[in-house]
This record gives structure tokens, C-alpha cells and sequence, in this order.
């Protein structure tokens, strides 16, 4: 499909318009967030969330709650609040290769950005360049695993500066960053800016972007990213990410 800039944008935004509303949320993993409002909620909610975002999107919902309910549906508080012997209940929680032990780093880990580092947006935005985040999330990586850890739950975070596209946490942040006035994506974190955003990079929205000519390397890497950030901030420079919509929506909605 060989559109100019300007037809190209004009498609896209529609299909924007198309996806991005609130009957997005109905078959998407970011309904578990929705389930609270308060800010610590929605955003340990939603970390937990994204992390599991692989696979079968039922099935990452259904997880997800469970999560939730492992947490009392409180997650703020049994994050910061929990004893020890309160993690031995998460122990049989499995999502594909995401297993309880996991979940238990995870909570630990949670724990100390909280009590150490004033949460997940101060350590997000303290790395933050203009354009971008992927150096944020690379150093959140680090701070995440500064305590005593597991080594096999550090996969279970991505780290763009060792060519990942880090899909699942670029996800997460269009969620916390981008308030996009259809009540879909949260806009919370008033620290940051939606023109940092890097579109979550998968195998849909990657196959869809080729066809539009957006995307010409093959692998969904850190480098693929780049690529397609630069192509997206010419179509809008200060909300790129909302194309995430078009994107994920013509692949899997409409499978273009």
C-alpha cells in the first residue's frame, strides 16, 4: 500500500479515531488498571499488567486479575505494606514463563522504588531525554534489580540498550503518559511527555507498518524502533504513540 505522507496521515488518523476510544478497553489487557483510581493503583496495576502482556490477550487479562486478587486488590498498599509471610501466597501464581517466584521479586522490588525512590514515575523521569525514554528504561532496569534478586526474573524486563524493542514497557508508559481525552490511556504521569513515547513494537503492529511503508527492517528490535519512532514523530510530532492504535487495530482488528 503506497500512500504519500499526507494520505498516509489522513488514513492513520482515522484509524486513530476508529480504535482509540473506550471500546478499546473492553477486549484490552489496560481494563485491568481501570479497575482502580487511585494513581499508586493504577500504575503498579498496570506495570504488573504489562509485564505479563504476552501471549493470548484473554488469557493476559485473566492473569492480570488474578494478580489483583493475589493483591487483595490493593496493590499500593500490599506492596508497602506486606509482611514476609505474605508473599508465600503468591507463590502458585504462573503466567507462561512468569512464575510465583517472579511475582514475589516483582512485589520486592515494587517495594523498595517506593520506599527508596519515590515511585515509578520519579525513576522513569529522572533518565528521561527529550526524545526519548528508551535510556529511562534501561536505567529503571537497574534500579528495579538493585536490591538482592533473582536472576532469571531480570528477563522478565526488557532493556532497549541491549537491542530490545521493549514492547510490553513502552506499552506501559503510552498507558501512564498519554492522556488522550477518550479515556483509554491515563495521562497520570504529568512528568513526562507523550512526544517521548516510543510506539510498543510487535509483531502486528511491525507486519502493519512494513505495509505502510512506515518500517523496512525486519526484525522487531531496538533498531526497528528507532526507525519507526523517527517515521511516526513526521506524522505528529508531539503524540506519535497514539498510531499505536492504527497500528495494533488494522493488524489485529481488520488483519491488514
Amino acid at each position: 500500500m503506497k500512500l504519500n505522507t499526507s494520505e498516509l496521515k489522513t488514513f492513520l488518523d482515522e484509524k486513530v479515531h476508529l480504535y482509540n476510544n473506550p471500546k478499546f478497553i473492553e477486549s484490552d489487557p489496560i481494563q485491568v488498571p481501570h479497575q482502580f483510581s487511585k494513581k499508586e493503583d493504577i500504575e503498579i496495576a498496570g506495570f504488573l499488567t504489562a509485564t505479563i502482556a504476552w501471549g493470548n490477550r484473554k488469557s493476559i487479562i485473566k492473569n492480570a486479575n488474578r494478580m489483583m486478587q493475589f493483591l487483595d486488590h490493593s496493590p499500593y498498599e500490599f506492596i508497602t505494606q506486606h509482611k514476609t509471610t505474605d508473599l508465600e501466597r503468591l507463590q502458585p501464581f504462573v503466567h507462561r514463563t512468569f512464575n510465583g517466584n517472579d511475582f514475589i521479586q516483582f512485589i520486592k522490588s515494587l517495594q523498595h522504588i517506593y520506599k527508596a525512590h519515590n515511585g515509578l514515575e520519579a525513576v522513569f523521569t529522572q533518565h528521561a531525554r527529550p526524545g526519548s525514554l528508551q535510556k529511562s528504561i534501561h536505567e529503571f532496569k537497574n534500579v528495579f534489580f538493585e536490591i538482592p534478586h533473582l536472576e532469571r526474573s531480570k528477563k522478565h524486563v526488557s532493556d532497549p540498550l541491549k537491542k530490545s524493542a521493549a514492547k510490553r514497557i513502552n506499552m506501559y508508559l503510552r498507558w501512564m503518559v498519554r492522556n488522550d481525552n477518550a479515556d483509554v490511556d491515563f495521562g497520570i504521569w504529568k512528568n513526562l511527555s507523550p512526544s517521548q513515547l516510543s510506539c510498543p513494537l510487535d509483531v502486528h503492529s511491525g507486519n502493519v507498518a512494513r505495509k505502510l511503508g512506515l518500517l523496512n527492517r525486519k526484525q522487531n528490535d531496538a533498531k526497528a524502533l528507532a526507525e519507526l519512532d523517527n517515521n511516526l514523530r513526521q506524522l505528529d510530532p508531539n503524540d506519535p504513540v497514539k498510531y499505536d492504535f492504527a497500528l495494533f487495530g488494522l493488524g489485529v482488528f481488520e488483519g491488514f
